[in-house]
């Protein structure tokens, strides 16, 4: 990845924080801040196409129980690729 430099002007409150989190977590305040901006410019992108190649229909609104269960399932492996049972 290369990197740009660039001028910020940060609040002062939320630069101290920052510098903590740096010491606290011993890594670069730099870093923090990349992190950061990564997170920012990656919340607000837009795609020119579709996030996802179909959509899902489930027949009717989903319960959180089955949302529950169908992951379980998914993470125990008990189900195929498509999310019908194996």
């Amino acid at each position: 990845m290369a990197l740009k430099r660039t001028t910020v002007m940060v609040d002062e409150e939320d630069l101290r924080l920052v510098k903590l989190a740096a010491e606290r977590e011993g890594k670069p305040e730099a870093e923090l801040i990349r992190r950061a901006f990564h997170l920012v410019a990656m919340s607000t992108r837009s795609w020119d196409e579709p996030f996802f190649e179909r959509s899902l229909d489930f027949g009717g609104p989903v319960r959180e129980e089955e949302i529950r269960e169908a992951v379980a399932e998914t993470v125990a492996g008990k189900r195929g690729a498509a999310g019908n049972a194996a």
